[in-house]
């Protein structure tokens, strides 16, 4: 499933989702410009490295932050960029600016404590697996859907789904498309403990601890409860 648009429509400018996309975008462009060799080495640097955050190397927590602006490859861009355009500035509507911002990188830092703890604690600090730098915005982005599902509930993603050849567009309200998406995830993450490796090469755990981020801590960040413009009669959400 591609999600295309949902039906809900931001009341305001979405200054900093817009600049978040920018800003990644923009780094991966310096990226791809240092080379192959370049591009690992800054992986090496600035990638989250599950062995290297410790209190015995506290200047190492600033990857916490530096992974979730870096990606490896285009498409790993394009697809979080896409969801982010998609679910953010509905989120950045309702929260303001200044706290959405916030609220976007602490589900980032969240989801890569999450990564560090699972791989360190199931696979130990001196395996394999937790010394692979893991990059990617997925982690704060999961934050921003965890938000959407508590707060737009019964919107709509416009979803592509290709049956063959032939594409299908389907109205999903956003309650079942992230509830099946956080479903996946979890699902893949409990895989991924018993086969000695990220599942798929993807970190779940990130995911799912910037979902849970999101639905715990949405009412925090939230401004004052309202009600949002609707493109169908039965979208009405009560708070």
């Amino acid at each position: 499933m591609f999600p295309l648009r949902d039906t809900v429509r931001s009341r305001t400018f979405p200054v900093i989702n817009y600049s978040l996309i920018a800003v990644n975008a923009l780094i991966f462009l310096i990226e791809a410009a240092l080379g192959p060799q370049g591009f690992i080495n800054l992986l090496d640097i600035l990638g989250l490295v599950p062995a290297k955050v410790s209190l015995a190397q506290p200047l190492n927590v600033v990857t916490l932050f530096t992974s979730m602006f870096l990606h490896g490859s285009w498409f790993h861009l394009i697809s979080n960029m896409w969801t982010l355009y998609i679910f953010g500035d509905n989120v950045e509507d309702r929260m303001g600016s200044v706290r959405y911002l916030v609220f976007y990188l602490f589900a980032g830092v969240v989801s890569g404590l999450t990564h560090i703890v699972v791989t360190n604690t199931v696979y130990g600090i001196d395996s394999p697996l937790a010394r692979i730098p893991t990059v990617g915005a997925s982690g704060a982005i999961a934050g921003v859907l965890g938000a959407y599902f508590i707060l737009y509930p019964r919107s709509r993603v416009i979803t592509l789904v290709p049956i063959f050849i032939l594409p299908w567009f389907v109205e999903i309200p956003a309650f079942i498309y992230l509830g099946f998406w956080f479903f996946s995830q979890l699902s893949s993450g409990l895989l991924s403990l018993g086969s000695y490796g990220v599942f798929g090469g993807i970190a779940w755990w990130a995911h799912i601890g910037g979902f849970m981020v999101g639905l715990l801590l949405v009412k925090v960040f939230s401004r004052r409860p309202r009600t949002y413009e609707y493109w169908y009669p039965d979208e009405y959400w009560p708070w």
